[in-house]
Order: structure tokens, then sequence, then C-alpha cells
């Protein structure tokens, strides 16, 4: 039985993704180059032009994600989290990432190989830092960090629940702010922070 032939049994000939039955195709799940079937989803022509190109995404072709969020299948979920991470400042896909859970491994998968264009916003759009439930970050804002993070060079480990006040937005990356700490001034990566309210 063939990748595709897999899949086909798998997901009843529908897109794993959207749930469309037309024009489908394997798609292999980065950074996986093994072509086997649990590396894969098989997704429609629209899905993968999404995905592949960040400048065509339509926020409600995806909304079908509120279903294949729940998929019993590593890779489906890994594509669920990575596009819902990519909506996240769409209110209803922050809120689909509130409540979704991933076992440690299938995470790890998930965080491993952002979707294309996940590090460069589409041309004219401003960098947006985002904290780790999708909450865009200004300078200046209070922010708390969500797990202990050792800081290397400073001899201390900065516990999870530290409040650091007036952070600075490191302007060439949408990922890294800069904030004090014990009086160190240090970078802290955006995915270990929630904005405070």
């Amino acid at each position: 039985m063939s990748t595709e032939e897999a899949l086909r049994a798998r997901s009843g000939s529908a897109c794993e993704l959207c749930g469309a039955a037309e024009t489908l195709g394997v798609y292999e799940v980065p950074p996986t180059c093994e072509g086997a079937a649990n590396d894969c989803v098989l997704i429609c022509a629209a899905c993968k032009g999404q995905i592949e190109d960040p400048a065509t995404l339509n926020a409600n072709h995806w909304r079908g994600l509120s279903d294949s969020m729940w998929s019993q299948v590593p890779a489906v979920q890994v594509m669920a989290w990575r596009m819902l991470k990519r909506l996240s400042s769409e209110a209803w896909a922050h809120d689909l990432l509130e409540m979704f859970y991933l076992d440690e491994a299938t995470q790890a998968w998930a965080e491993a190989a952002p979707l294309p264009g996940a590090d460069s916003p589409p041309a004219g759009a401003a960098l947006r830092h985002r904290d780790s439930n999708g909450a865009v970050l200004a300078g200046g804002d209070i922010i708390t960090l969500t797990k202990d993070l050792s800081v290397k060079g400073a001899g201390f480990t900065a516990k999870r629940g530290t409040a650091v006040r007036g952070i600075t937005l490191i302007e060439d990356n949408a990922h890294h702010i800069e904030g004090r700490i014990n009086g160190q001034r240090i970078v802290i990566l955006t995915e270990f922070v929630r904005k405070s309210t």
C-alpha cells in the first residue's frame, strides 16, 4: 500500500485539516523526510497553498481546525497546532490554542520546524512579538515568565512567575525581547512569557 493509499484509508479520502474531498495530496510534515504515512498528512490544494504561501492565508478556511486538532494522529496534530499558531491573532484560533494539548514528543515535533514564512511577515507587515498565548507585546509591557529559565553567564535561574517590567522588543527578531531580572539585562524568548494585564 502506497503512502497516499494509507492516508486515504486513514482519513476517509478527506483533507485531514479542513475536511475537503477534492484535489488531495500527500504533504510531508517537516522536519521529517521519511515519507511514511505516520510522517505525512493528506491535505487539499487550498490548505497546501496557504501553508506554503502565508500571503494567501484566509483565516476562515481554517475554522475546520476546531475538529482536526482533536485527531489522534500526531502528524495531523502537529499541522493543526502550527496553523493555529500562525492564526493566533484571530480570537477563535487563540481560544483553540488555549485548549490544545500535545504530548511532549508531539509538541517537540510541532516546534521543530516552523511553517514557511513563520519568521518573515508578509511584505509591508510589521514584525510582531507575541507571547506564549499569541498576545501582541509592545515595548514597556510587563510580562510574566511561564517557566524557570537558566540565565547563562549570570549564575542564576529566573523562576516561573517572575514579573519583568518595561520590556524592550528586539526589532529584527519577533521571538526575542529584553528585560531586567535581578539587575541583569537579559534576552528572553517570547514563547516563555505571558503578557500581564
